[in-house]
């Protein structure tokens, strides 16, 4: 008579397997996450790739996918608790193995599976953050509590915000960041100056994020810079026929651009300095400098050369208003091929932009303002303004890079011509 025994190593096969999912290279420079909300509870089952978390970052919200399929077993983190890059989200029982896409991004050393974000080999500095401290009740009474992270007590402190006036949107009366921002917008700001009278403010969040990467790019790319007096009278006159459809300078400028990189492919470029090699890509995805209560972002439009013109002003307005909200979606943060950066909205003549790392040019717009100027013979008051161009000197020359400024200079100049050439 005899007795089946299961074999050790089929009993260990059998038995489920638990996977940590940790919070993924957020691109952009950015390290750390806020946690918003948990659209999971333990004991949920979850689909490869469903949401499992909504995190704020210095720069957006982000809806964060997990990509273990199976029963969550742990939750790694309160809302309002402040997660680096790498740590333990969520442990998955049962989980699948990860999908082939998560599979190589994690040899890769990014462990990135958020859509738009990019992957990156480089390592991420870590910084040692203390974990939040007890929960403080709600202002006005009640007994219910607000979690408030390390991000939001620091920047309430540096700009002088009462916590116990503000009101939490997060749930539960959670206050985050961009509440904290909104009373500050409504009330005096006060930094904290030291005893010799200089204010010191921590270079971290987007401030930092911004600093990391204009760094990397003066760092990286040997730039050079070109400019150009252009009489953008006309290109006023074309503004205010195309006002009704919406159709603003922003969204004028662009179509230029765009068709100017489509000449001069040149500049629609990037570097692999790993390979040795210059990327030429095959789409625009412009990029365009918006001004927000948070600091300087960048949103892109991505495809921008398979558009009209009235669908690149869509476009346009779309991203900004969603920057200004800071809900952008990670795709239209990221993976840029051009910059425009209308500069001239502040009241300047001219600059020299950075280029935004790692692409290979940037294109910077002045005011329009009156000076005389040679027309059709005669000195008259014009509308002018300055194109400035900031290239990668590695991936061409000035030849082209002029033959690109001046093309947009002759569109700025003749816009109803260009328009119906494009």
């Amino acid at each position: 008579m005899s007795t089946d025994v299961a074999h050790p190593r089929a009993a260990d096969a059998a038995r489920p397997t638990s996977r940590v999912f940790t919070l993924p290279d957020l691109g952009e420079g950015l390290t750390e996450a806020e946690i918003v909300r948990w659209h999971v509870a333990v004991g949920d089952r979850v689909a490869a790739d469903q949401v499992v978390v909504e995190v704020e970052t210095a720069k957006a919200v982000v809806d964060v996918p997990c990509p273990h399929a199976g029963v969550v077993e742990a939750l790694h983190g309160q809302p309002g608790d402040v997660v680096e890059v790498g740590a333990p989200l969520t442990t998955i029982a049962g989980a699948d193995a990860p999908h082939e896409q998560h599979r190589t991004e994690e040899r890769a050393g990014s462990g990135n599976v958020l859509v738009g974000y990019g992957t990156g080999s480089a390592t991420r500095r870590r910084r040692t953050r203390a974990r939040p401290g007890p929960v403080a009740p709600r202002a006005g009474g009640g007994g219910v509590p607000r979690v408030l992270s390390p991000i939001v007590r620091r920047l309430a402190k540096q700009h002088g915000v009462d916590l116990s006036t503000v009101e939490g949107s997060g749930p539960g009366g959670v206050i985050l960041r961009r509440d904290v921002e909104a009373a500050r917008e409504s009330a005096p700001v006060h930094e904290l100056p030291s005893r010799s009278g200089e204010v010191r403010t921590p270079l971290r969040g987007l401030r930092g994020a911004v600093a990391d990467k204009l760094t990397r790019s003066r760092r990286e790319i040997p730039d050079a810079s070109t400019w150009v007096d252009v009489d953008a009278s006309r290109l006023l006159e074309a503004r205010e026929a195309l006002r009704e459809r919406g159709i603003g300078l922003l969204a004028l400028l662009a179509r230029f651009c765009v068709a100017g990189l489509r000449r001069f492919p040149e500049l629609n470029a990037s570097v692999d300095t790993e390979r040795g090699e210059i990327v030429q890509h095959g789409q625009v995805n412009l990029g365009f400098a918006a001004q927000t209560p948070r600091g300087l972002v960048v949103p892109v439009v991505r495809d921008a050369h398979e558009m009209t013109t009235a669908q690149l002003a869509e476009a346009i307005a779309h991203r900004t208003e969603r920057a200004r909200a800071g809900d952008l979606a990670p795709q239209h943060l990221t993976g840029g091929t051009f910059t425009l950066n209308n500069y001239g909205v502040f009241g300047v003549d001219g600059s020299t932009p950075i280029i935004n790392h790692p692409e290979a040019a940037i294109l910077g717009v002045g005011r329009i303002t009156d000076k005389p100027w040679a027309f059709q013979g005669e000195l008259a008051l014009r509308k002018v303004t300055q194109l400035s161009l900031t290239f990668d000197h590695r991936v061409c020359d000035g030849g082209t890079a002029g033959g690109f400024l001046r093309y947009v200079a002759d569109c700025v100049e003749d816009p109803v011509t260009a328009l119906a050439d494009l």
